[in-house]
This record gives structure tokens, sequence and C-alpha cells, in this order.
């Protein structure tokens, strides 16, 4: 008997945990969007000329040219992968969200995941009657000059997601 509950215990840690508001009865069903492939992993660095150079020097990856973004308060180049994008971020002054990142981690580290969905303004209106929060009520241009969006980490296991409009193939 003692094995059978310990293995429960040990199913329900590993399980989907609801939104911290615990809205359990709004997330059943299926979502009535679908959740696209990883489109990058971004990592919050100090310095962006060092990271991208680690990257392209020492790992020989492609690596981007740096592009500022004055609207999210980062610098950002991508890293080609292979299946995917590494995105690094550097804060564009002490009122970026990533200069308090570094503050808490000054050596840099994952900073969030971004998935694809077919449409950012639908996704958004399925997860909030599900309870999940937003970081934002509208979506913003990204990088790749499509709307995006992050899900409050509370509400995603601790990881902070965001959701990119998918870029059509012929123009990606």
């Amino acid at each position: 008997m003692a094995s059978i509950a310990a293995s429960a215990r040990r199913a329900a840690c590993c399980a989907f945990r609801a939104p911290a508001r615990n809205n359990v009865a709004a997330l059943r069903g299926l979502a009535t969007f679908q959740l696209g492939r990883l489109n990058h992993v971004a990592l919050a660095v100090p310095d962006i000329e060092q990271a991208s150079a680690m990257w392209r020097d020492a790992l020989g990856a492609s690596v981007s040219e740096l592009q500022a973004l004055p609207d999210h308060g980062v610098t950002v180049c991508f890293v080609d992968a292979g299946n995917t994008h590494v995105e690094l971020l550097e804060p564009l002054g002490d009122a970026s969200p990533i200069a308090g990142f570094l503050a808490k981690s000054p050596s840099g580290g994952l900073h969030h995941l971004c998935h694809e969905v077919d449409d950012v303004e639908a996704a958004m209106a399925d997860l909030k009657a599900r309870g999940v929060r937003l970081l934002s009520e509208e979506p913003k241009i990204g990088a790749h000059g499509v709307p995006v969006v992050f899900l409050h980490p509370k509400d995603t296991n601790g990881v902070l997601v965001e959701l990119q409009q998918a870029i059509p193939a012929e123009d990606s």
C-alpha cells in the first residue's frame, strides 16, 4: 500500500498545475488554439557582444545582427540552432525587465520560451477565459515584426512563456 501512495504523490507532483488562481473549471476542455513549434529559447545576458561571440566563435553558430527594441527595453540577436533559435537579450537601460532579471542572476540565464500560434489574439482570449494571466492586455510587436504576448510565469509552472504569431512559410 505504501508504494501505491508514493506513486500517487509522485504523479500528483508531476501533473499539470492549475493557474495560481486555481480556476480548474475554466481549464477543462481543449484550448481553442493550437500551440505551434518552439520558435526560440531566450537567454538574458549581461553582455550581448560577448555572448554572441561565444555562440559564433566557440560553438560555430550563425548569429544575426544586434537589434535594439526600445518598446521592449532590450537589444536582441538570434542564434541559429538548427531546429530552433536562441534569442540573446541584453537590457536597454535600467528600466528594462532584463535589467531586473540580471540583478537577481548577474551572469544571466534562461529568460523565456517562445512558441508560435496561428492567431495571438484568439490565443489570448482563450487563455483569459481559462484564468491564465497575460502580462499585457494587447499584443506587442516582437523582434520578428509580428504580434507577441507573454503569459504570467505563476500560471505556467514558473516559466515565462511567450506566444508569437506564426510567420507564414513564404515570409520566414
